[in-house]
């Protein structure tokens, strides 16, 4: 056995453990988990028992290395690998030190209980995490399991989607001799409930916010710096939004590039970076409005504001090309594969933009839209100003 075991623990507690888990924890010199979990322990284990700090994440590495040389048990709730300790532990330790004994998952036993193939439900983990991360999730006819947010806060957020007819199942307690659950839906009266909770949705409602690229103008707060919804949606195509890729949009505006970078996939990064401290205002208004409230937003006007940020996977410059040194930064900040699209509406960014096609190649793109619109009692194209894009793939390492 690894000097360091982590053992899954139900509701159910000490009775609820396979041999194996009860023997681990028995030859432990030394317990570390909550207090709730430290209790479910008879008093026979011997061990010291080392309950977590709050904050725990920010100690776990010094908790952990203190503990060297011992014997140590980590009790964790239910299948530590999934949205637990567990991984972390590993992350901290290696999987040379360290063994896991899972028990059964919180959402395992919610499936079983809802009649739910767990392959058809997606889990949202908000335990420490703010709950506009849910906002993606909410499309009609999706089922969710929410770890680490009350009924009351998940009702709320189905609510102002339009979502209040949803069904909403809380489940408390599982697999232990407390377990209870309640169903209702989102426009129900929900109080506080107990902390070992899943809330249970099944979203009723019409609106869309699809992860694909090209939302609604409406969908954001802006004034008039906005990409429009076309445009968006080439731009972000030429980007390439990729799983834990890191994007930066300078000259961010209402921030929609970076939000819908974000949308693409949960583990991907954006820095967003305005010099106008309303329009940064906006872009974290819309950010969390639209379920991506992790967006990192500097205040700064660029290139400079550029200089402390971390190497980008891909840049997008909306706006500012007229900078001096702005593409420049740009450009040397990528690595070989990084992707970079430049979009300009002047003749005066259109002119730097042909220039760096000429001397890096890519892909020059003039990009015109024109709206149907009212003229008298009939109907016309509106056309909207031309935007000429450069999309470029940096291939070359840049020089040190």
């Amino acid at each position: 056995m690894s000097e360091v075991v982590v053992v899954g623990i139900g509701a159910d507690g000490w009775a609820g453990l396979s041999e194996t888990a009860q023997a681990a924890v028995l030859s432990a010199e030394v317990l570390l988990g909550s207090r709730r979990q430290l209790a479910l322990v008879p008093d026979h284990a011997g061990g010291e028992r080392l309950p977590w700090p709050s904050p725990l994440m920010p100690a776990l590495p010094g908790l952990l290395g203190a503990q060297r040389g011992r014997r140590a048990c980590v009790l964790a709730s239910g299948d530590p690998m999934h949205h637990g300790i567990g991984a972390a532990i590993l992350r901290a330790l290696g999987p040379e030190r360290v063994t896991v004994l899972p028990a059964a998952s919180s959402i395992s036993l919610a499936c079983a209980r809802l009649g739910w193939a767990m392959e058809e439900v997606e889990v949202v983990g908000l335990v420490g995490r703010p709950p506009e991360l849910l906002h993606p999730r909410i499309t009609p006819g999706r089922r969710l399991l929410v770890l680490g947010a009350g009924a009351a806060t998940v009702a709320g957020l189905l609510s102002s989607r339009g979502y209040e007819a949803s069904g909403l199942t809380v489940l408390e307690q599982l697999g232990g001799p407390r377990e209870r659950v309640v169903r209702g839906t989102a426009a129900s009266g929900w109080p506080p409930g107990d902390p070992l909770t899943i809330v249970a949705v099944e979203c009723v409602g019409s609106a869309v916010l699809p992860a694909q690229p090209g939302l609604p103008d409406d969908a954001y707060v802006h004034d008039g710096q906005l990409t429009k919804r076309e445009v968006r949606a080439i731009s972000l195509a030429r980007l390439a939004p990729v799983p834990g890729q890191l994007l930066w949009d300078v000259g961010a505006g209402a921030g929609s590039i970076a939000i819908e970078w974000m949308r693409a996939h949960p583990s991907c990064r954006a820095v967003a970076v305005e010099a106008d401290p309303s329009r940064a205002a906006r872009v974290r208004t819309n950010a969390a409005a639209l379920g991506v409230p992790g967006l990192s937003i500097v205040e700064g006007r660029a290139p400079a504001a550029l200089d402390a940020l971390p190497r980008p996977d891909a840049v997008f410059v909306g706006g500012g090309l007229t900078e001096p040194g702005m593409v420049e930064a740009c450009w040397s900040a990528l690595a070989p594969g990084g992707r970079l699209v430049a979009n300009a509406v002047t003749l005066e960014s259109e002119a730097i933009l042909a220039a760096w096609h000429a001397k890096m190649g890519g892909d020059l793109t003039r990009i015109e839209v024109s709206r149907a619109g009212p003229v008298g009692g009939f109907t016309a194209w509106r056309p909207a100003l031309p935007v000429v894009q450069w999309a470029a793939v940096r291939t070359e390492e840049p020089a040190r």
